[in-house]
């Protein structure tokens, strides 16, 4: 009972200066189902079930883009038993997430690598909200920093291609700017704070290029655990700092 009003005070003081993009590493779903002695799908349809309420509560503070790490380019290599219930369980949520139209969904990842039925239940999840009024949402599902920058260097080689400019030219006027423009998240703002949930204060490869200057907030709880004032703790502490950007 002490919760509501402890939430109710700290959303009251609130500072003005919250973050535009954050990103979230949605960390601890197989940990969380041990320990409750369930199994790993019981853990991610718990950690699945978290998403909208922490999207409602980015949109109550103003945040105007978040990026949540659904499934990375590592965590394809897991056994198939688990790997495809995972699957099953992002695809759902994310239409889920498209049904309330409420945010626009943008996925962020390397698409070619999922089940053609994974990938197009997300580009249909884009498609069905691309015309939205609010708060982007980028879930990012079979995602890797280091991918996603190969990624961006191989597109921005092909366009260069295609205007005929030789490798000789492009060497000469590269530069971060133009690597930024192929970006699976070309045009967004790069993210202010970064949370990851689970007590693991690690990267782990999640929007390598961007955070270059974020702000980084790790929690304790496990990611179906996350509470909206576990969230609104990140919040402050991230106002609360002295910016330096990466200085």
């Amino acid at each position: 009972m002490l919760y509501p009003a402890y939430e109710a005070r700290v959303l009251r003081r609130m500072p003005e200066n919250v973050p535009q993009h954050v990103g979230v590493m949605l960390d601890g779903n197989r940990r969380w189902a041990r320990a409750v002695g369930h199994d790993t799908a019981h853990g991610h349809r718990a950690g699945a079930a978290n998403i909208e309420p922490l999207l409602g509560w980015c949109d109550e503070v103003g945040i105007e883009v978040v990026t949540l790490w659904l499934l990375s380019t590592d965590n394809l290599n897991r056994p198939e038993h688990e790997l495809l219930p995972l699957l099953e369980i992002i695809g759902e949520a994310v239409a889920s997430l498209a049904d309330q139209q409420k945010w626009r969904i943008h996925p962020v990842g390397a698409l070619d690598l999922l089940p053609a039925e994974v990938a197009e239940k997300l580009k249909a999840a884009e498609e069905a909200t691309r015309d939205v009024d609010g708060m982007l949402v980028n879930v990012a599902v079979g995602y890797g920093g280091r991918r996603e920058i190969a990624d961006a260097v191989r597109s921005l080689l092909h366009e260069s291609a295609a205007k005929g400019m030789s490798l000789e030219e492009l060497a000469t006027t590269i530069d971060v700017e133009h690597i930024a423009e192929h970006l699976y998240t070309k045009g967004q703002p790069d993210p202010d704070l970064v949370i990851r949930t689970s007590g693991e204060q690690r990267l782990g490869g999640f929007l390598l290029w961007q955070s270059a200057k974020s702000e980084f907030y790790f929690c304790e709880a496990y990611w179906p655990d996350f509470r909206r004032v576990d969230f609104l703790r990140a919040i402050r502490a991230y106002a609360q700092r002295e910016r330096r950007f990466g200085s």
